[in-house]
């Protein structure tokens, strides 16, 4: 055999080895860019995160990495991505809570959620004005 046959031949089963991994990746929905893209989108995230949960008021960050809703009873839910998932946590207090132009930085009473900080743009002002409705 001529001495290019093995290096094909490992040359090919390189490629069929990332070939079936990535084919393997997106049946698993594995990565990928997600996004909260509409309000829909995020009232079915906080639906999903807390059973009940009816959002009469959502704000979208402008990428679609967070959000902020608030329901009839005036809680607010603050939404964010995780990996490849998203995470959500009830806000208990506007102590957490600063405002940079359209930027607004939230902190939960839970350390392991981390700051969140949303681009709401001309919402940014109205909803850092809210949570001082917020108990806490």
């Amino acid at each position: 055999m001529a001495s290019w046959f093995p290096l094909a031949l490992e040359l090919g089963g390189s490629l069929a080895a990332v070939l079936g991994l990535a084919w393997t990746a997106s049946r698993l929905q594995l990565g990928g860019d997600v996004r909260i893209r509409s309000e829909d989108a995020a009232r079915e995230l906080a639906e999903e995160a807390i059973c009940g949960f009816d959002a009469v008021d959502v704000a979208l960050d402008r990428a679609g990495i967070g959000a902020l809703l608030r329901d009839g009873s005036g809680r607010v839910l603050l939404i964010r991505r995780h990996g490849a998932r998203f995470a959500a946590r009830l806000l208990d207090s506007h102590a957490g809570v600063r405002l940079d132009r359209s930027f607004l930085s939230v902190e939960t009473s839970d350390s392991r959620f981390g700051v969140v900080t949303l681009d709401l743009g001309a919402q940014a002002q109205k909803w850092a004005g809210s949570f001082r409705r917020l108990v806490g």
